[in-house]
């Protein structure tokens, strides 16, 4: 399945780390400090049910994640 976050903030991000970690292909749209954070750190998830790391693009142009045809 293919999917895109927009809003990679502290909820969409944790929800896209989790289905990237599933196997899903994940987008990651943001703005501002944490589109920043993720192009340069990636995704980093602490959690009780487990920490992981995920490299995903992310971007604040949704052209550049497939999702605008012209």
């Amino acid at each position: 399945m293919k999917l895109c976050i927009f809003g990679a903030g502290g909820i969409g991000g944790y929800l896209g780390a989790r289905l990237a970690h599933a196997g899903h292909g994940v987008r990651l749209i943001a703005r501002g400090d944490h589109l920043a954070a993720l192009q340069t750190d990636g995704l980093q998830v602490e959690s009780i049910h487990g920490d992981m790391a995920v490299d995903r693009p992310a971007t604040d142009n949704p052209a550049e994640a497939g999702l605008m045809r012209r």
